[in-house]
């Protein structure tokens, strides 16, 4: 499992090309691009008879690419497949292949310009089998219903990538989330009464809606998306990646200078630990994260998840709109009940849990019993967008360059204290004090720690050492700092009552933080250097 890394002057053999961002299976197999053999569970999944699946999983882990290498296997047989594992038992005929993707009609804003393009879609994509729409009779799902009912048994194969992209696109809006659906219903119903003709269907997205009229109306779904015998469907084993990758494993550890054992423990740091098993046997790292690391290593282990929409518009909507967990939970694991996990329910029950689990922001971390598991940050990655994300609703629409969050990690790599206190307390000060309340030593810890990821920076939380341990502690450039706090709950109501009473954000007053300061060197333990009781009120110093 250790990639052996090759002398340097024996890195002049042609690296084979990284399939990042191909999605068709075609393109990336002519291209002679790296492909990770999943061709064994493609088959178990397409040579089981009339199947009918259903697969969620979050954005950037190769739904697309997977819903293209089915289309290929049915539409082609084994023409793209020479020398993988399937080349020796696909035994299938060929069929007809409709392939729909929904996130090209997904950013239609009107009801009527969404049905419109729904149906123009939907003509497009069956047209070229025969089917024909006559405006002047009867409606068009009539229409596509009664051809359907011609065509013979197992007769077409039907592929749904991205199902849920226009319901996603209007969780912020229950009318339209719900026009949307029943016009989508229309059609899931047409493939329920006509199942016969399916050889084969298979559909995904990011979240499912159980409780929606879309899989009552096709409500004999098989879904993989728990199933541990799928866990590493998408997504890429550790072992796939030292099998496949080794070159680029190797290149990447003398860039960085690290040992093959050090460069992959930083990967797993970062980029494994999504679990899609709901007993909690197996993990897998994110492919885009890993393929952008291997492009450019010499740029460090850098979020590229997140940057590449890791916080999407809708559910940064849907979280302002609905309570946003309490950020004193932030990175503490949290039970879900597996009926939760496996379904968002409705439109106006969706566990903010559930969301982010299905979203990719958690994952299962431990099984608890046949019914719960546990739930929490899959990796560092991961754990920094989260924070960035909480960042942006504590401070709501502050604007984080006036408060000085954009400039804190270079204030703390500076080492002035009096500005790192003053731009705490304008961040404690902007927040939305009946929202998120600082109550006690552990949400003023947990907020801070937030705040910090909000300036792009690392913080580690509770570090123990032989001399006890720490609230907080964070590396900036040459310096770390250590943070101990203490809060103060007779200084609430000894407080000046008069000040509290027409401030509009009010705090309890008193906090001290124990810095740790150390150039070139690490700090062991709480040994500070500076110290100081502030205020976290208007008043920075007290």
């Amino acid at each position: 499992m250790q990639p052996h890394l090759v002398p340097k002057n024996d890195m002049s053999q042609a690296f084979p090309s990284l399939p990042l961002g191909t999605s068709t299976f075609s393109t990336l197999r002519a291209s002679n691009e790296i492909y990770v053999d999943k061709t064994a569970l493609i088959h178990s999944l397409a040579a089981t008879g009339r199947g009918k699946i259903f697969l969620a999983r979050p954005r950037r882990f190769g739904k697309s690419l997977l819903v293209s290498t089915f289309e290929s296997l049915f539409a082609n047989g084994l023409r793209d497949f020479k020398g993988l594992c399937i080349e020796q038992t696909w035994q299938d005929s060929l069929y007809p292949v409709i392939r729909l993707d929904f996130s090209q009609i997904k950013a239609l804003s009107e009801q009527e310009q969404f049905s419109d393009a729904l149906k123009n879609y939907l003509y497009e994509s069956f047209s070229h089998l025969g089917f024909a729409y006559d405006p002047s009779r009867t409606s068009f799902f009539a229409q596509l219903d009664s051809w359907l009912r011609q065509q013979g048994p197992n007769s077409i194969v039907l592929l749904i990538d991205e199902y849920d992209a226009p319901l996603t696109e209007r969780l912020g809006d229950t009318t339209a989330f719900n026009a949307v659906r029943d016009m989508l219903t229309q059609f899931f119903a047409i493939l329920k009464s006509n199942e016969g003709c399916l050889r084969f269907f298979f559909m995904t997205g990011i979240t499912k809606f159980s409780n929606t009229s879309i899989f009552s109306a096709f409500n004999n779904l098989e879904d993989i998306s728990l199933d541990p015998l799928y866990g590493t469907l998408l997504g890429y084993t550790e072992e796939e990646i030292v099998d496949n990758f080794g070159i680029y494993l190797d290149s990447a550890a003398q860039a960085l200078s690290l040992s093959g054992d050090e460069l992959l423990s930083q990967l797993r740091i970062h980029y494994n630990g999504f679990c899609f098993d709901e007993q909690a046997s197996t993990s897998v790292y994110c492919p885009w994260s890993v393929l952008n690391f291997l492009k450019r290593p010499t740029r460090g282990f850098k979020n590229y998840w997140y940057e590449s929409g890791g916080k999407p518009s809708v559910l940064m909507s849907y979280l302002n709109s609905h309570s946003l967990t309490d950020p004193v939970q932030y990175n503490r694991p949290i039970d879900l009940s597996l009926d939760d996990l496996s379904a968002a329910r409705t439109y106006a029950d969706i566990s903010e849990v559930s969301l982010l689990t299905q979203t990719g922001y958690l994952t299962i971390k431990n099984k608890i019993s046949a019914r719960y598991v546990q739930v929490g940050f899959p990796n560092q990655e991961v754990s920094l967008s989260m924070g960035r994300l909480y960042a942006d609703v504590l401070l709501g629409n502050s604007d984080k360059s006036q408060i000085g969050i954009t400039r804190l990690a270079q204030t703390l790599a500076v080492g002035n204290l009096d500005e790192i206190v003053s731009i705490v307390n304008q961040a404690f000060n902007a927040m939305d004090y009946h929202r998120f309340s600082v109550r006690d030593e552990a949400s003023c810890r947990s907020y801070l720690q937030i705040l910090l990821i909000g300036a792009d920076l690392e913080p580690v939380v509770e570090m123990h050492s032989a001399l006890g341990r720490s609230d907080i502690e964070v590396d900036a450039q040459d310096r770390h700092w250590v943070f101990e706090i203490k809060f103060a709950k007779n200084t609430i109501r000894n407080s000046n009552s008069s000040r509290r009473r027409h401030h509009p954000n009010p705090r309890p007053p008193l906090w001290k933080i124990d810095t740790c300061s150390r150039t070139q060197t690490r700090c062991s333990g709480l040994r500070p250097i500076l110290k100081t009781i502030c205020r976290m009120t208007r008043n920075s110093i007290a």
